[in-house]
């Protein structure tokens, strides 16, 4: 098998963690191709001739955070599945487990965080010889590759979990591509995976979900799941919604059929993005608060010598606060509610 006696595609990953590419495609039972690019990076292909009734592409990583295992797991499970022939592939799809090394460690990241990489970021000077910036040039360039050869329809989900509570447990967050609306679609798909609210992020980014909507044309969100937890923690149950959902998709088959009478997905909107500005920073978010947490005008957030932030008008809440961050990247985002209508 591919990935050698004993080995599934998880634990093969965490014995190779720096490169283990094959130009072979191995070739399942039921005609489909499966090919390791890299340690963790694995191209799927059904067999000319299969319909693929959705005409979509898609890419699904986990473990861009090394310790955000749960989505791992689901990724190694639904791949176990179509090898032992439970189902089959319709699309083409590009599954990556993003970063080996921090994932064999258990931590978040090695040196650098990986997902404030892409989009070029990891040529900058200051991450030179870092194990992560070489990473994120690598999967940029598979998911080039990929979306150049499968350009229909390429959808990306980056699925994370998260390091702190948080009083909406599933939410993702849609990069932002100016001029384009979220298909109904996707909104359908986020609900189907049991993710019930969506931030609208205000500016392009270097995150890899940014990545792939800028330079690919990708209908791409990061997926927050729920907590971090290690390897062999997590209850599987709690992510049945996104497991379902992608085997739904990569087995080609239509959205079930939507509740006119099931609430809607609750929609945010970014209005401010907290950098850590330097010693005189100053972060005034209590390091145990959750996210969704709201704070009531005229509340100061931040302030340095220059600058005081404080939440204006209407209440705002706060996602991903995180004070023990380098000096230029992000403490936190402001977001408040905003009004959205599905079309259908």
């Amino acid at each position: 098998m591919i990935f050698g006696p004993g080995l599934d595609w998880l634990s093969h990953t965490l014995t190779r963690t720096e490169h283990a590419t094959s130009e072979k495609i191995v070739v399942l039972d039921d005609g489909t191709g499966l090919q390791l690019q890299d340690s963790g990076l694995l191209y799927l292909e059904p067999p000319t001739g299969r319909p693929n009734p959705n005409n979509e592409s898609l890419i699904v990583s986990a473990g861009i955070h090394g310790n955000e295992t749960a989505p791992i797991e689901v990724l190694n499970h639904l791949l176990n599945e179509l090898i032992d022939g439970q189902w089959q592939l319709a699309c083409p799809a590009l599954l990556i487990l993003g970063n080996p090394m921090a994932m064999d460690a258990g931590q978040r990241f090695i040196d650098v965080n990986l997902n404030r990489l892409f989009g070029g970021a990891h040529r900058k000077p200051e991450y030179r010889n870092f194990p992560e910036a070489e990473r994120a040039r690598l999967l940029e360039d598979a998911c080039r590759a990929f979306a150049t050869k499968h350009s229909a329809n390429v959808c990306h989900y980056d699925l994370h979990t998260a390091i702190r509570p948080s009083l909406r447990e599933k939410f993702a967050l849609y990069p932002f591509v100016e001029g384009r609306d979220i298909p109904d679609g996707q909104i359908d798909f986020l609900l189907e995976a049991e993710v019930e609210t969506l931030l609208l992020q205000h500016r392009e980014g270097t995150t890899f979900a940014s990545f792939s909507s800028s330079e690919l044309g990708a209908e791409s969100f990061t997926v927050e799941l729920g907590k971090v937890r290690p390897f062999g923690q997590n209850d599987l149950s709690r992510f049945t919604g996104i497991a379902n959902a992608l085997r739904r998709r990569l087995k080609g088959e239509e959205p079930p059929k939507r509740d006119k009478e099931a609430a809607p997905i609750t929609v945010f909107e970014v209005v401010h993005e907290i950098l850590n500005t330097g010693d005189s920073f100053q972060f005034h978010v209590p390091d145990d608060v959750a996210n969704f947490t709201m704070y009531d005008p005229g509340t100061v957030i931040w302030e340095d010598s220059n600058t005081r932030y404080t939440v204006g008008d209407t209440p705002e809440g706060i996602v991903f606060p995180n004070r023990d961050v380098p000096v230029g990247q992000r403490v936190g985002l402001m977001i408040r509610p905003r009004a959205y209508n599905q079309r259908h």
